[in-house]
């Protein structure tokens, strides 16, 4: 599914090279996420380039036969677009505008598409700061966790010019089942703020009724199955649920990570003066685990806190 707003006025500076196949594409940040998907643009047969900080991230990207840079710049230098799936709003700063970024390689009319979750205002402050050196910034945050990134069924949240979008929509559907242009620059990321809303929530709750259940003496797989059947049915009872109950708490989406983004969302709901009682209660759970030494598990982890909470 692909739905396109209207966005800016188009690009007016220098074209880029045929659109789609022919389009030189450059990835940056090669971890849990950022190397599937740099592995489906490949299989998409797009022309890649990769950089990231540590080797042993790009060698399996080399042995499928992208090339290698030697930094963001060098990528920038080689590429029409280049694609970012770092850590946080520093670390895509760092890689567009830092000392050897993508800002000091690029030609003009570069597509900067940066992937992260970072707070909407950095991502339109980045924006700016790149459109000054002529390089257009899509914010396109993702959502679907490793599953999602290893068989591109990502949700892709797409803020910035639409023409921009336009040039690049080939290769966030290699990448992505539902790729949405929401609206302009940093409305990418106040989606991908809501999603983590919602999943966050709803994780904490899941883990809360399986407790529940638990204490009460009932089996929590029984539980489970029957909710599936009415209201209570969401992904997360369906999918994160199933994990509960096998105790895999393998991260496809770290705790830690959780955390980031709850972060953004309360900054967020502090600068905008917005009462958010229930992600509030959230990012606390989140903080805990991470206090806890959970940080480097998976967030639906969570239902081992309220177990430790309950005495056991």
């Amino acid at each position: 599914r692909i739905v396109a707003t209207h966005g800016s006025p188009p690009l007016t500076s220098a074209p880029l090279s045929t659109r789609g196949l022919h389009m030189k594409v450059g990835f940056i940040g090669l971890g849990i996420m950022g190397r599937p998907m740099a592995l489906n643009l490949l299989k998409g047969g797009f022309d890649l380039t990769v950089w990231a900080r540590r080797a042993e991230s790009m060698a399996p990207l080399l042995a499928a036969g992208a090339q290698g840079a030697g930094g963001p710049a060098e990528v920038a230098a080689a590429c029409d677009v280049v694609f970012s799936m770092v850590s946080d709003a520093a670390d895509v700063e760092q890689v567009a505008l830092g000392a050897g970024g993508v800002a000091d390689g690029a030609r003009a009319g570069l597509i900067f598409v940066d992937m992260s979750t970072i707070a909407p205002a950095a991502a339109q402050a980045i924006a700016t700061r790149l459109s000054e050196r002529g390089v257009s910034m899509l914010d396109a945050p993702v959502s679907g966790g490793e599953v999602g990134a290893i068989s591109g069924g990502l949700t892709i949240m797409v803020g910035g010019d639409e023409a921009a979008f336009e040039k690049v929509k080939p290769m966030l559907v290699s990448m992505g089942k539902s790729v949405t242009l929401i609206g302009g620059s940093g409305a990418g990321q106040v989606t991908k703020a809501c999603n983590q809303i919602l999943t966050g929530v709803t994780v904490v709750a899941v883990a809360e009724a399986f407790n529940f259940a638990r204490k009460s003496g009932v089996d929590a797989g029984k539980v489970r199955e029957a909710l599936l059947g009415g209201f209570a049915y969401s992904k997360i009872l369906e999918n994160h649920g199933q994990r509960m109950l096998d105790r895999n708490f393998k991260p496809g989406f770290k705790a830690w990570m959780h955390q980031k983004d709850m972060n953004i969302v309360m900054q967020e709901a502090h600068r905008l003066g917005l009462m958010l009682p229930n992600s509030a209660a959230t990012a606390q759970l989140f903080n805990a685990m991470v206090g806890s030494g959970m940080g480097e598990e998976d967030s639906v982890a969570a239902l081992k806190l309220f177990e430790r909470l309950s005495g056991d």
